[in-house]
């Protein structure tokens, strides 16, 4: 790859090629839960480079704008919310939902001054415990996302949100990358109630110790395939779905939750992380919850009213050489989410792509990156990007012992 072809892929800030082909989905800007309260404080938002202000007004309208105010830049978060707008404190110039400016007091309201004040503003709309931000253009907004997930009665989903300190895309190809997972992850299972296996699975996974790496096309992007032999004459199948541009959906050892990611750029050097975890059969247990808030499984224990993980680059991940020595941890540090944070944020914010000497079984990020371009090359010649549509979204992962000559095929 050239420096060329690392930033075009890195880069999502406004005009950017990757910034376009975002812009064209449905992304989570926040979960529900920061904004839950009508009229209550707004929240701060960088969604792609673009520092945004997100609030539910007093009637409860979901509004997503330009962070400041039009008259002298004052950032609205400091705004009263009231009246079913946003006013700025500073001179009490007042906004809704949309942008459009509703009054500004120093100006008669015969003069239509306000009226030609509108700031950028882009829909926002909650579902499956997500607030989902469109920033492409109006007339092509896809239909509000249906990955099974987001779909769920809430009873059977948990969320969880982390910054990370690198490039959203450098987070996702680590989620996509399932070898790490040998050496990395190695002796991290433990008492996670989330993350153990069921003998058969565990059985399975040792009967092949060499398992064969195939990603394959799919309509929305990728399925990261592992094959492993099963005599006489089946294969054992994991098969996650990478989902164009940020999600992935992967698949549980018997009796855990089903998993997804969603990388999200907050700018090119820094990124939110959503994990979720969700059972479309039942509700999640109390004792499922409580692990999932606690931070286990994919999730991070963050600092208390924050989404800065406890174990951070500051504190070196919270690292235990003692633990690391003991082979009681491979890689010293805690926690399936820190210990991915740990490596993905060492390479920097933005990876030196053109210096690596990839191997066999990184064909599935290969891959994922030639998908990303082609598919922003695409968009400037009016090709629309795959994977907006319900079909190619409302896929599941799965595991599962087929027959040699039997097919892979989605699962709804």
């Amino acid at each position: 790859m050239t420096e060329k072809e690392n930033l075009l892929l890195s880069q999502t800030g406004p005009n950017t090629p990757m910034g376009q082909l975002y812009r064209r989905y449905w992304l989570p800007a926040l979960l529900a839960s920061e904004l839950a309260e009508p009229g209550g404080a707004p929240v701060r938002v960088t969604l792609l480079s673009e520092k945004l202000l997100a609030f539910r007004n007093s009637e409860g309208e979901l509004g997503l704008i330009d962070e400041f105010c039009a008259h002298r830049g004052v950032s609205l978060w400091f705004g009263r919310n009231e009246e079913g707008a946003i006013r700025c404190p500073y001179h009490g110039w007042n906004y809704a939902t949309n942008g459009q400016c509703l009054e500004v007091p120093s100006e008669s309201k015969d003069s239509g001054f306000a009226e030609k004040i509108k700031l950028t503003s882009y829909p926002l709309r909650e579902q499956g415990g997500i607030l989902w931000a469109y920033m492409g253009p109006i007339e092509q907004m896809p239909a509000m996302p249906a990955y099974e997930w987001s779909t769920v009665p809430d009873s059977h989903r948990h969320i969880s949100k982390r910054l990370q300190a690198c490039n959203s895309l450098q987070a996702m190809e680590g989620g996509l990358d399932s070898f790490h997972s040998s050496f990395l992850h190695r002796m991290s299972v433990g008492e996670d109630p989330l993350l153990k296996r069921d003998p058969v699975s565990a059985a399975l996974l040792k009967g092949d110790p060499h398992p064969q790496f195939m990603p394959m096309d799919s309509p929305a992007g990728l399925y990261i395939t592992t094959r492993r032999n099963v005599e006489p004459n089946s294969y054992y199948w994991r098969v996650t779905h990478w989902l164009m541009p940020c999600f992935n959906l992967f698949p549980p050892y018997e009796g855990n939750p089903y998993g997804a990611h969603a990388w999200v750029p907050i700018d090119d050097h820094q990124s939110w992380t959503f994990s979720i975890d969700y059972r479309p059969d039942r509700p999640l247990t109390s004792a499922e919850v409580q692990a999932m808030a606690a931070g286990m499984g994919i999730h991070s224990e963050n600092i208390p009213n924050t989404f800065v993980p406890v174990a951070n680059a500051s504190n070196d991940y919270l690292i235990d050489r003692q633990a690391q020595r003991r082979k009681e941890t491979f890689s010293g540090v805690m926690g399936i989410a820190e210990q991915d944070a740990a490596v993905q944020e060492s390479m920097g914010s933005i990876s030196r792509r053109e210096r690596e000497h990839l191997v066999g079984t990184d064909n599935g990020i290969i891959m994922t990156r030639k998908k990303l371009m082609l598919a922003a090359q695409g968009l400037t010649k009016g090709i629309q990007p795959p994977g907006l549509d319900a079909a190619s979204q409302s896929v599941r992962a799965y595991s599962r012992v087929l027959g040699r000559h039997e097919a892979l095929k989605p699962e709804n």
